[in-house]
């Protein structure tokens, strides 16, 4: 058997843009067999994949593998991170994890290769880096290697380097200059660069799916989602893989504006992180979910399952997702949604969603009682649950009636 760390095959980590195409033939001039592996998450279409494959053959590469990520992410990621229905500090839905399929399916590729050696183009001063290394190092035995953060020992103007660089090999480089920096894949698009990172107001330019308010359809959209265990399953009555069905929503929903804010944070590393996000179909599933899932658990699970919600979305977030406690937290939430199985109809008529009505034969409702209207308990039951269930906070006013806190007395 050949030993894998014995081997000159790498496997890159390849989207095509200017820092992995650098990374290529850096590594190469090291003496490395570059393989690519291109994880398609959902951001591009079939031409943006085959000038992928192009620029790859461009390189020179020793492989070029395309693998479908649609089905890993909403496994691997939508599923639970639906089930814990929190974002990140309340408010970012974490539409950077594509990043760790991504790296399953390199790992994978290094597997088939029998090499243990793994490169990705992050730089040294994002999350990214964080998330793509500790998952590479929760999964064995493998080497990274990171171009990117090599180069930044020397050279402070890193993207000016590795287009030079490539220019002088007689690769051609992208020409097109961005105002803003895009990540695009099935769970949303985010937006980092220009007046976003010096804490002024987006820019129009600052917008990915979203429709602006003017373009928004004049007639309200309604859309039913079916869940079984807590996952969504059916689309208006249409059964459908995860991955098509949040493709699916993402289109509707954007039309209307829906899944649309400003996120600022603190990030891994230490410092504020501020983007434009839009995750329109995410958005809809949280709050499709959330409305029947408060329907059908008990009120103990419903106070208790955002603890365990805002630690699993921590995990994720910091690059832990291989990390034990996100399988025991996972175990939990899996088990909290047993019941969570019905219908909800969802509505927008622009820039939010709301869940209109809840279908389940799971509905903790009272034959013989409806809140605030009718119930099958007498006033003298209400009146002694009140007095026992408020007896504390009663005993307390009653015993420290004046309220001066012991100051005139009570030396023992």
């Amino acid at each position: 058997m050949t030993d894998p760390n014995s081997s000159k095959d790498i496997v890159v980590a390849f989207s095509g843009g200017l820092d992995t195409s650098f990374c290529v033939p850096w590594l190469q001039e090291r003496g490395w067999r570059v393989h690519t592996v291109f994880a398609d998450t959902g951001g591009v279409d079939a031409a943006e994949r085959a000038t992928i494959e192009a620029r790859a053959a461009e390189l020179g590469v020793a492989s070029h593998l395309t693998v479908d990520g649609g089905p890993a992410i909403w496994d691997g990621f939508v599923k639970p991170f639906v089930w814990a229905g929190e974002g990140y500090q309340g408010q970012y839905p974490l539409l950077v994890s594509d990043r760790y399929l991504i790296v399953d399916a390199a790992l994978a590729r290094a597997r088939e290769l029998g090499t243990n050696a793994i490169a990705h183009g992050c730089t040294g001063m994002g999350n990214d880096q964080v998330r793509f290394d500790l998952a590479v190092k929760a999964s064995g035995d493998y080497r990274i290697v990171a171009p990117i953060r090599e180069i930044q020992k020397e050279h402070t103007q890193t993207r000016a380097y590795e287009q030079a660089y490539l220019e002088q090999r007689g690769f051609g480089v992208r020409a097109k200059q961005k105002a803003y920096t895009i990540n695009e894949n099935l769970l949303g698009v985010t937006m980092s660069g220009g007046e976003i990172d010096r804490w002024e107001a987006p820019g129009e330019g600052a917008r990915g799916w979203c429709a602006r308010r003017e373009q928004w359809p004049a007639e309200p959209l309604q859309v039913a989602l079916r869940f079984a265990g807590g996952e969504a399953v059916a689309l208006d009555g249409q059964e459908m893989p995860g991955a098509q069905l949040l493709a699916r929503l993402n289109t509707m929903f954007a039309q209307y504006g829906v899944g649309r804010g400003m996120y600022t944070g603190d990030t891994t590393i230490g410092l504020k992180g501020r983007i434009v996000f839009e995750a329109p179909g995410l958005a809809a599933l949280l709050c499709a979910h959330r409305a029947l899932e408060e329907a059908v658990l008990s009120k103990p699970q419903n106070r208790f399952k955002p603890d365990v919600a805002r630690r699993w979305v921590e995990l994720v977030y910091e690059g832990f997702y291989h990390d034990p406690l996100k399988t025991d937290l996972e175990a939990f939430l899996a088990s909290s949604q047993r019941m969570v199985n019905g219908e909800v109809l969802l509505e927008t008529r622009g820039g939010r969603v709301d869940a209109v009505a809840v279908r389940s034969p799971h509905l903790l409702q009272a034959a013989g009682a409806t809140y605030a209207q009718s119930a099958d308990w007498g006033v003298e039951e209400a009146e002694g649950f009140i007095k026992l269930f408020g007896m504390s906070s009663t005993l307390w006013a009653e015993v420290n009636k004046g309220g001066n806190g012991g100051r005139d007395g009570g030396n023992g």
